[in-house]
């Protein structure tokens, strides 16, 4: 306690230590200690007891420890499992059904170019024969006219090949032929009326107008019965017009034998399940749907998930159903957790499956907790009787070691109790069986001289730092008044950099060519949009009309602000110049321009660059020069093409002469077709998870919106970036140019 007084004393800046103070404390302390402490805890149970609760609590948290080991590791473990079983099932139901669509998209091709005339069903007939004879895909191929004409070969379970076969000499039966091993007609096997344009496949691709797939059915003529889909393709003539529709029979089952090939772990499933809840295809159900009637009358009749005998498919699709209310509401891979009407927790994972033509289906691999937790829940309850015998053997040593302890602390107490009311001349028995407490008395025997020196000391202390306090007050007061003087400039130089870069601004949006401008090119509709990340954007487009000649430019300075703004209006104002004065050659023109950006960034000790890409049109025809982002045209049938400028230029102002890295390409428009230039602000642009935009997100809103005016293409692909970005912040300069040929 006087101790403690005395350092309360040294840190206290006005107040100072006199001796009728230190006597009064030294009084306080003596009374304190002359009566007997009482209601206090001894000091063993001190020392045992807290041993005793930290190792319980040890024991505890290795415990808790090693349950929650285990199951991080069942987490992890399944983690992965479900992953790589997902990715496995995707890999290998994609490359199935992309190969099935690649040999019909040969097949299609092969009657594209005049290799085999549809119309010419002899033909027709030895084509399909030599695919399905080839029995590496599926074995069923056929093809329907507009005219309801249909011819179709297959390779059925008896091994024998047949023909299905309706023309003007079958009138509106369809015939099937046995073939022999020559692809001759055996003998007619079944009649019977049919009209494939009224059917699901057939329509799909009418309607699609490009390569899909069917809707799933049932193959009930098979035995055993199966469920099966199509691609379907429709084949047009030169003209564009259809002719017909190819396609061929593929089986689901072979996808269902996979997913059984796959082990997940012993209570663990994989199934595949189309947006409306049907199944497709189950490691664990064998016949993912019903069979109705006998004979000609069978039908197959496809199977809600939900509603399948298998219970963790069934339980799984429900929670689904209730977790997002629709299955079409699952737009992305996701990882969930559920426990099942047993009380069990199962790991599920959903992967959304499409390809590109139709196909969107949903991945499911459900894993059971229990598969993993029996040897980790075997392996805790080891763990905690051990902890629990250790803490038996640790309790026992605790109370032996603390009576050995008490004991001469108890002696040290006696003689601290002496010291304190002050007997300074009390000397404490020293204690050799314990080296620390041996030290301890040693230490009280030393304090009552050090006590006295301590007062004078502290008496000097306190002086010095009354002292020092006034200094550093000093000190502190002449910084405030720096910083104030300072910070008065900082608001001065504020304004006036502001007020440069709202006119840097101004200018450069006065530069900006205008609407009526615009409208005043012939032969195009033109459409721009330009927003700066700061208040100077370094970002460059314009559009320039002088003498019949049309000069369209994009360019992107590095960084942006003030320097990058002044680099923007340089480029803007020397194409102007090199236009006026009839400069048509590419690399005299970008030579010229990138000469005077160079220079002038020199004069202004800035190493500021930009990329640059110069259009010249003429009826329909753009000449390309320059190194910028690549050309986007987009054609009349929504094919996108791309056109690189790598090898087109070189950036200006880095340096003095790039006239050898000078090129030009040409493109051709036709009527409504549109070309697209943009900055890298766009296809950079990031939103809260730190995606950014691409191109492809861009080649989607073009392709969809192709039909419209340049100023709707143009405002409907900034909507799209604006929603992609959200609340993040705009990091960069963000400009688009879309030109339509009219």
């Amino acid at each position: 306690m006087l101790l403690q007084f005395l350092l309360d004393k040294v840190s206290t800046k006005k107040d100072t230590i006199d001796t009728e103070t230190i006597d009064r404390k030294m009084t306080e302390v003596r009374d304190n200690r002359a009566a007997k402490p009482s209601g206090k805890v001894s000091l063993g149970i001190v020392l045992v007891v807290p041993f005793v609760i930290q190792i319980f609590a040890a024991v505890g948290l290795v415990g808790y420890l090693s349950w929650q080991s285990g199951r991080k590791a069942v987490n992890e473990l399944s983690t992965q499992l479900r992953d790589e079983i997902s990715n496995r099932i995707e890999t290998h139901t994609l490359t199935y059904l992309n190969k099935v669509q690649a040999i019909a998209q040969v097949a299609v091709a092969a009657m594209d170019s005049n290799n085999v005339n549809p119309d010419d069903f002899h033909a027709l007939e030895r084509f399909f024969w030599q695919i399905v004879s080839h029995r590496e895909l599926e074995n069923y191929i056929y093809y329907a006219n507009t005219k309801g004409h249909f011819l179709g070969v297959e390779l059925r379970e008896d091994g024998n090949f047949y023909l299905a076969i309706k023309n003007e000499s079958t009138g509106l039966n369809r015939r099937i032929y046995q073939l022999d091993s020559q692809n001759r007609r055996v003998k007619v096997v079944r009649t019977h009326k049919l009209d494939p344009r009224v059917r699901p496949w057939f329509k799909n691709a009418v309607e699609a107008g490009k390569p899909t797939w069917s809707p799933i059915y049932g193959f009930a003529s098979r035995n055993p019965p199966l469920l099966g889909i199509s691609p379907v393709i429709p084949v047009y003539n030169k003209s564009n017009v259809l002719r017909g529709v190819l396609s061929m029979d593929i089986r689901l089952s072979e996808i269902s034998e996979f997913l059984r090939t796959l082990v997940t772990s012993p209570s663990g499933q994989s199934f595949i399940i189309e947006r409306s809840g049907d199944l497709v295809a189950s490691s664990k159900i064998e016949q993912p749907f019903t069979i109705k009637g006998n004979g000609k009358d069978r039908t197959v009749e496809r199977i809600k998930a939900v509603n399948s005998n298998e219970s963790i498919v069934a339980a799984t699709t429900d929670y689904l159903l209730k977790t997002y209310g629709d299955l079409n509401n699952i737009s992305d891979s996701i990882k969930l957790e559920f426990k099942d009407s047993d009380n069990n927790l199962q790991f599920v994972h959903v992967n959304p499956l499409r390809d590109g033509r139709g196909i969107d289906w949903l991945i499911v691999v459900v894993i059971p907790e229990r598969d993993f937790m029996e040897q980790i829940n075997a392996n805790t309850r080891n763990t905690i009787l051990l902890c629990l015998a250790a803490l038996a053997i640790a309790i026992a040593l605790g109370v032996l070691t603390a009576r050995w302890i008490v004991k001469p602390i108890l002696r040290l107490r006696d003689a601290s109790q002496a010291i304190a009311a002050g007997e300074l001349d009390r000397k404490v028995e020293e204690v050799k069986s314990i080296e620390e407490l041996d030290v301890l008395a040693r230490s009280f025997n030393q304090m009552a001289g050090q006590l006295q020196e301590s007062f004078d000391t502290l008496e000097k202390a306190n002086a010095e730092l009354e002292n020092r306090v006034a200094e550093r007050t000093s000190e502190l007061s002449r910084a405030n008044q720096e910083i104030t003087i300072l910070n008065e400039r900082l608001k001065t130089e504020n304004s006036r950099m502001s007020s440069e870069l709202e006119v840097t601004r101004q200018l450069q949006q006065m530069i900006l060519p205008k609407d009526e401008e615009l409208r005043q090119i012939e032969g195009l509709d033109i459409a721009g949009f330009m927003e700066p990340a700061a208040e100077v954007g370094g970002d460059y487009y314009d559009v320039l009309q002088h003498d019949g000649r049309v000069k369209i430019g994009i360019g992107d300075v590095t960084g942006h602000g003030l320097e990058s703004g002044v680099v923007m209006i340089m480029a803007q104002t020397a194409v102007r110049t090199l236009l006026a004065v009839n400069e048509k050659d590419p690399v005299k023109f970008m030579s010229a321009l990138n000469y005077a950006i160079y220079g002038n960034t020199r004069r202004m000790e800035s190493y500021k660059n930009m990329t640059i890409a110069l259009l010249d049109y003429e009826a329909g025809v753009l000449r390309l020069s320059g190194q910028h982002e690549e050309l986007i045209v987009v054609r009349n049938n929504g094919v996108i093409e791309q056109f690189d400028t790598m090898n087109l230029g070189f950036p200006l102002g880095i340096e003095s002469d790039i006239s050898q890295f000078i090129a030009e390409t040409k493109v051709e428009l036709d009527p409504g077709e549109i070309a697209v230039l943009y900055t890298d602000g766009i296809t950079e642009a990031v939103n809260g998870k730190n995606e950014q935009y691409g191109l492809e997100r861009m080649y989607e809103i073009l392709k969809q919106n192709r039909h419209k005016s340049a100023n709707e293409i143009r405002q409907a692909v900034i909507d799209g970036v604006m929603a992609h970005i959200g609340t993040q912040k705009v990091f960069d300069d963000i400009t688009l140019l879309v030109l339509k040929q009219k």
